[in-house]
């Protein structure tokens, strides 16, 4: 015992540096503990934050192609009705043309002599038929 106390004014600095060693250490890991959790929390809430810009960027995305697709469709049908209407056209064309050499050669029987010049307008239509004719 009393090398105990002998040793005391030594061991006691030891100690008390031991202490205070390990009090910081565990101030340490608790530090380490509550920041590990806290940028566990931080990195969750980025994630949920650009998961919900994602989809946002995403529910933005299918409206424009709601509306592309619908204004496709749209224009789809216009394509469509003016196609019709041009081979309409083409088929009163064809018509027309066909019924002014019918009453051109008409002409040209009934009253024995050449059938007057079409119009400048469509004089190129009827030249281009009469001679393919």
């Amino acid at each position: 015992m009393d090398g105990l106390v002998s040793l005391a004014p030594v061991l006691a600095p030891l100690f008390g540096m031991l202490g205070a060693l390990g009090g910081a250490w565990l101030v340490y890991r608790q530090n380490k503990k509550n920041s590990e959790a806290s940028a566990i929390k931080n990195l969750t809430e980025g994630f949920t934050s650009l998961l919900e810009q994602q989809r946002a960027s995403t529910n933005q995305t299918m409206e424009r192609m709601t509306t592309l697709e619908a204004k496709y469709d749209t224009l789809e049908r216009r394509v469509e009705h003016l196609q019709e209407e041009q081979r309409q056209w083409r088929r009163w064309k064809a018509a027309a043309v066909e019924y002014i050499h019918d009453l051109r050669d008409l002409v040209r029987g009934a009253l024995h002599r050449p059938a007057p010049e079409p119009p400048q307008e469509i004089a190129a239509d009827i030249e281009r038929t009469d001679s393919a004719a």
